[in-house]
């Protein structure tokens, strides 16, 4: 498995590129199997994730070709089920059933995986199609869903820990070709599921009131082929500016968008990191002194538990007590003990992390246990005195396009050693 040898005590400076969003094209990606018609897709970021995704829409009998950025898909004939091997690695992958329900009335999907974070149930994605009328049965680990017919349907689709983005994007798809209106109450507000919505309307799809808690869908009887350019990752983008502030550098982020990361963008001033808007960029720099910041995870439009391990790096280094509290995921500490290994101080009371910051980090080798985590020991060994090697960076590669490069770039000492 490859690894990162990071050599650490350099500020990051210069520009970077912000890729497409890895949550946002991976159900997109699934929605072009609602049609038999060719569509394009630009700005798609070259992830393993991505090109899981690919593998699973070949599958099924798409045909899938990459043009750099570019990913042209057409699903004139397709099945109704999903290779185990294939689904079982990614848990994106679940965003398969909406499509295939709506356009063949039948999927046969299996439990996906992905990222050790805790449990992460898709009860609501069937509690949602069960209401367009589908059955379901879980047998030998698939979903086995299967409809007559699809008849729109009003629906809550609130959990434990807020909204689903995949079980909104999947009910989307579903309903975009079901007879009648759908109504989602308490649906996914993420910039992610806006990014769909227009991807589907962009295909003849009609739904109104994506980003807002309600999403209404009125069914069509057929989409047909279109073109879409994927949104910038916020969570990438989120990522590079932490470490900016963790190095103490000065970093422009090319194409990032400022209105799809205000809480993220809030803490890092309330931290000490300046980010300010410079036209279609984010600027990033140090704001005097690094300051103790206490934060919450929550659903969009809150602070993104996507961003919670990289703002855990980011305060092992500032001198004060931080507390970060997860509300989305029980289990996504992992990367604690990790962070200790390079010296950090960090408690763990229930749902919150207490961070007594501000000892320098010091190079040692760590394990990443999931994507996140994997990106929070990055930022860490970048700051740290030091060498520090974070091993199965596998993970990293599922969610960051070539973030070792992108790092050199910006004057970064990290290298990747690959291991057979």
């Amino acid at each position: 498995m490859d690894s990162f040898l990071i050599k650490g005590g350099v500020p990051l400076h210069g520009e970077v590129t912000i890729s497409g969003a890895k949550n946002a094209v991976l159900p997109i990606m699934a929605a072009t199997l609602l049609t038999p018609e060719p569509c394009v897709i630009r700005r798609v970021p070259n992830l393993s994730d991505v090109h899981f995704m690919a593998q699973i829409l070949e599958w099924l009998g798409a045909k899938v070709k990459f043009e750099g950025d570019t990913v042209r898909v057409e699903a004139r004939k397709i099945r109704g089920q999903g290779d185990y091997d294939l689904v079982r690695k990614m848990r994106g992958s679940i965003c398969i059933l909406g499509p295939l329900l709506g356009r063949l009335r039948k999927a046969r999907v299996s439990l996906p995986g992905g990222c050790v974070i805790g449990a992460r149930p898709i009860n609501l994605h069937l509690k949602g199609v069960e209401a367009l009328g589908a059955k379901i049965r879980i047998e030998a680990g698939y979903v086995e869903a299967t409809a007559r017919r699809l008849a729109g349907s009003a629906m809550f689709l609130g959990g434990r820990a807020g909204s689903t983005v995949l079980g909104t994007a999947n009910v989307m798809m579903a309903a975009a070709l079901a007879e009648g209106i759908t109504v989602i109450e308490s649906a996914a507000c993420e910039p992610e599921v806006v990014d769909l919505a227009n991807f589907l309307n962009a295909m003849g799809a009609r739904v109104a009131g994506a980003g807002s808690p309600t999403v209404t869908i009125t069914g069509v009887k057929q989409l047909h082929g279109a073109e879409h350019e994927v949104i910038p990752d916020r969570i990438e983008a989120a990522t590079f500016a932490i470490a900016a502030g963790a190095t103490n550098g000065e970093v422009t982020l090319k194409g990032a968008r400022a209105d799809q990361m205000h809480a993220v963008i809030d803490k890092l001033n309330e931290a000490g990191v300046r980010v300010e808007r410079r036209g279609a960029n984010l600027l990033v720099r140090r704001d005097g002194r690094l300051k103790p910041a206490d934060v919450t995870t929550l659903p969009y439009a809150g602070f993104p538990t996507d961003v919670q391990a990289q703002m855990m790096a980011l305060m092992t280094l500032t001198p004060g007590i931080s507390i970060i509290t997860e509300r989305i995921f029980e289990s996504r500490f992992m990367h604690v003990s990790e962070l200790a290994r390079l010296g950090a101080d960090i408690e763990i009371e229930g749902p919150s992390a207490i961070v007594k910051g501000g000892k320098p980090l010091s190079g040692a080798p760590v394990m990443a246990s999931d994507l996140r985590a994997s990106a929070a020991l990055v930022v860490a060994g970048l700051a740290a005195k030091g060498t520090t090697q974070v091993n199965r960076v596998y993970h990293i590669d599922r969610g960051y396009e070539n973030i070792d490069g992108k790092l050199r770039q910006l004057g970064a000492r990290i290298q990747r050693i690959e291991e057979s």
